[in-house]
């Protein structure tokens, strides 16, 4: 059973950053992807950034210049820098692995409040 554990969420002043951490139970090698997706309250969850085994990244268009994905494969972490907060980059952020045979795997979440 895969188990993905995030940290690093909390409250920020909008123009701040932070930093999220995704620990997964296996190797994160094993996946075909690893990503970070988010909700906010009354939205559909949505894709924030992906980065798949071979270290190739991908961003939604709204999503770039502001976030950062990277990996650990020694640690099994995937991390999400953000920077330049904004109010509307409040959600629950979510830590996903995805296998092309074994399907999609997620975490709890954790929650990012932007607010002054």
């Amino acid at each position: 059973q895969v188990q993905l554990v995030e940290s690093g969420g909390g409250l920020v002043q909008p123009g701040g950053s932070l930093g999220l951490s995704c620990r997964a139970s296996g190797s994160i090698f094993s996946f075909n992807a690893m990503g970070w997706y988010r909700q906010a309250p009354g939205k559909e969850r949505e894709l924030v950034a992906r980065i798949a085994s071979d270290g190739s990244t991908n961003y939604p268009d709204s999503m770039k210049g502001r976030f950062t994905i990277s990996g650990d494969n020694a640690r099994n972490t995937v991390y999400l820098q953000m920077n330049s907060l904004k109010p509307e980059d409040t959600a629950v952020y979510y830590c996903n692995a995805h296998h092309n045979l074994w399907g999609d795997y997620w975490g709890k979440g954790t929650l990012v409040t932007v607010s002054s």
